[in-house]
């Protein structure tokens, strides 16, 4: 994982590189201020006043020069502001000049997120950024950390990231922070977890399926579950799919690398709940024993699914997950899943639909993806489009014909296994940035995973 620890330093007047902020609306009167050799040199580098630009300003000596940037507002800047900045600068010391970085501190880390585990190059020098509250590094850095942790996992291929990889991930976790693991595979989970197991039976030897379980915290405190889709590889099952809509399978574990990352966001600030983390890891393979189109499951609740597409299997293995997370009775359940390509049709990558009944929760988790620049889009559980569940021969489909509301039954479908009293929330996250921008580089990413941790800080601090 890249080491942001050199990346955000007290400031104790240590000599750096000046940073100057200047938005649109200012950009004028800050130009017609400036000495001629920096009028020079930004005509030069012919900066305009746009969103992320930036141009280097001579100084005295050769190795005093600073940098100006365009911010859309210095009176209240985003996350991403420097970001730019942090991938492009040369390795050094700098200072925002007249401004404390405050939440940038974010996009300065996560702009140097760098995945190399499959490069040669050696790793580029730290860029510093120093700031008068030390106080906020900590916080700053366990962000920066959860989501490369996010980002590592789905970048991964799936050649290196299994079922049993997802377990090691897991157990790292349970031995740093002194919190009980079951792993249930086999025989168990054949019985315990029918619907995991059936999903990932057609795997190979060392990629064998697996409900893997976390528990952290005292007993008495308020019980919250975590819950991330870990299918590890989607095939589509017998009812395959096309080269293009596999060649980004490796990232349908990415709700299992979100839950594995918020769960860790949680124990490191010791978060008075009774942590219940549940990833139901698998891989949706081909084989002779795969499961088919027309077969009818049993889940752990009792619930009968007649599969009518493998390719609909994260619902599956999730529904024995929430259905275990409710047998603990919490509070609160927060599941995220790479689930649906609806959900993509609907709202696009950058921003994932939340789904759920309690309002209270709805309004909290809205408020902190804006407050975080990490948004969501609330989407109904229309219970009109519950009947598309219906099946002739079973208590439900996993997947209704005609894909109509596709991320909307999918929701609803989950909702089946989860208990009437507990809050609950389902994110459809994408797990992938298609395109870059400053500070998130394209591959894997975390999407509503601040907001997430913002709310249950708020809810339990």
């Amino acid at each position: 994982m890249t080491d942001f620890t050199p990346c955000l330093a007290p400031d104790r007047s240590q000599p750096a590189h000046a940073i100057h902020l200047v938005d649109p609306a200012g950009y004028d009167d800050w130009l017609s201020r400036q000495p001629a050799r920096h009028r020079a040199a930004i005509a030069a580098q012919r900066l305009k006043p746009t969103g992320y630009a930036s141009a280097i300003l001579p100084g005295d000596a050769p190795e005093s020069w600073s940098v100006v940037t365009i911010v859309a507002n210095t009176a209240s800047l985003s996350p991403w502001c420097l970001a730019r900045l942090a991938e492009t600068l040369p390795e050094g010391t700098y200072r925002v000049e007249g401004h404390e970085p405050g939440v940038a501190m974010l996009g300065w880390l996560l702009g140097q997120y760098r995945f190399d585990r499959y490069r040669s190059e050696p790793p580029t020098g730290d860029r510093v950024l120093l700031t008068g509250e030390p106080g906020r590094i900590d916080e700053t850095l366990r962000l920066a950390r959860a989501t490369a942790k996010v980002r590592d996992l789905v970048n991964t291929g799936a050649g290196d990231l299994g079922p049993a990889e997802l377990e090691a991930e897991a157990s790292v976790l349970a031995k740093t922070y002194g919190a009980a693991l079951t792993v249930t595979k086999g025989p168990e989970l054949e019985r315990g977890f029918p619907m995991v197991h059936v999903v990932g039976q057609a795997a190979g030897r060392g990629r064998e399926p697996r409900m893997i379980e976390l528990v952290w915290g005292r007993p008495d405190a308020p019980r919250i579950a975590i819950v991330g889709k870990g299918v590890c590889f989607d095939s589509g099952g017998l009812d395959i799919k096309n080269s293009a809509g596999m060649r980004l399978m490796k990232k349908d574990m990415g709700g299992a690398a979100h839950a594995l990352a918020l769960a860790e966001l949680v124990m490191q600030a010791r978060l008075p709940v009774r942590l219940h983390l549940l990833i139901p890891a698998v891989e949706n393979a081909i084989a002779g024993n795969a499961f088919r189109p027309g077969d009818v499951l049993r889940s752990r609740q009792g619930l009968t699914v007649e599969n009518t597409n493998t390719d609909a299997e994260g619902r599956l293995i999730l529904a024995d997950a929430l259905t275990r997370a409710g047998e603990e009775k919490p509070e609160l359940i927060l599941d995220f899943a790479t689930l649906t390509g609806a959900a993509r049709v609907a709202l696009g990558p950058d921003l994932p639909p939340l789904f759920t009944g309690d309002d209270a929760l709805a309004d909290a988790l809205l408020a902190a993806g804006k407050a975080h620049a990490d948004p969501m889009w609330r989407m109904p559980l229309w219970d009109a489009y519950d009947e598309m569940l219906k099946s002739d021969i079973a208590d439900l489909v996993n997947a209704p014909e005609g894909g109509l509301a596709g991320a909307i039954t999918a929701a609803l479908f989950l909702r089946r296994f989860v208990p009437a009293e507990a809050a609950w929330a389902h994110l459809d996250v994408f797990a992938w940035r298609p395109v870059a921008k400053p500070g998130r580089p394209k591959g894997g990413d975390a999407y509503a995973l601040r907001a997430a941790w913002a709310m249950l800080k708020a809810r339990y601090a």
